[in-house]
């Protein structure tokens, strides 16, 4: 999949894709960036991508006390959207989401943020993408703490998961405002838990499977890492699967669909090509 550079936005229908840090060093997470911008273009947007412009969101330093750093990232970032007349951009991460969506104001930011469940979300609302739909899968949702607990996401990512899975989707006791961290949070992603204690992401996979899912739904990318590691450690990674919510969506997209916008945008694109030697 071609991932184009960002030029300056020209209409609604463009968004920044803020991947963040570990789609660049990670293969699992750079799978969620493929199967977001899948769906996403899917939907009709104009995705654009900064590239080595874009920085660290400076969440990490900001929860580790590195004021100085964090600021110093905020402002960067900040610099480089306004460069690029960013007036919307979406991101996978729900660390990046929240930092950038309710701390960077202060800094001058002026520019919407979501979180990429919302905007699917929001398509799949819109009508703008179909899927299959009802998938045959026992799936439960891990409410990320930077999109349900500190932001109220709760009934978009839902919504997605059941246009899906239909009424397969089964909650765990700890859900929505109530859902248990999965052990990334406050830079803890970077620790060594002690190993007498039971690490909090093989905590959520055993509440996961206790629930009867077979496969857990994820918005972050640290939780997506975390709860694979605790399926891992649980003894559980042949009974449970870990996704993130744009892959689910990507895996049920209507192909035919798909093909259709892809030669709407071709066609749109060979046009505004023969324009341009015309002109």
């Amino acid at each position: 999949m071609e991932l184009r550079m960002s030029q300056d936005a020209e209409t609604l229908d463009d968004w920044i894709y803020w991947t963040g840090c570990a789609a660049n060093y990670d293969p699992r997470i750079a799978a969620v960036v493929k199967a977001t911008t899948k769906v996403l273009r899917a939907g009709g947007l104009n995705v654009r991508f900064l590239g080595s412009e874009e920085a660290c969101s400076g969440d990490a330093a900001r929860r580790l006390g590195e004021e100085g750093l964090f600021q110093q990232l905020a402002l960067q970032n900040i610099e480089t959207l306004q460069r690029h007349r960013a007036r919307r951009i979406v991101t996978h991460c729900a660390h990046c989401f929240h930092v950038m969506k309710n701390e960077y104001t202060r800094f001058g930011a002026d520019f919407e943020v979501m979180h990429h469940a919302e905007l699917i979300s929001r398509l799949l609302e819109d009508g703008k993408i179909r899927l299959r739909g009802d998938a045959d899968v026992q799936v439960t949702i891990h409410d990320s703490c930077y999109v349900g607990r500190y932001n109220g996401i709760f009934d978009a990512p839902r919504s997605v998961v059941k246009a899906v899975y239909g009424e397969k989707l089964v909650e765990m006791p700890r859900s929505r405002r109530d859902s248990f961290c999965c052990g990334a949070g406050g830079a803890n992603y970077w620790y060594d838990v002690e190993k007498k204690k039971t690490p909090a992401g093989a905590q959520r996979v055993t509440e996961a499977v206790q629930s009867g899912a077979e496969l857990v739904v994820a918005e972050c990318p640290f939780c997506i890492k975390m709860l694979e590691q605790g399926a891992q450690i649980s003894g559980a990674d042949d009974k449970i699967r870990v996704k993130d919510i744009a892959e689910v969506v990507a895996d049920a997209l209507d192909v035919s669909d798909t093909d259709s916008h892809s030669k709407t945008e071709s066609s749109a694109a060979r046009s505004s090509h023969d324009g341009r030697e015309n002109s």
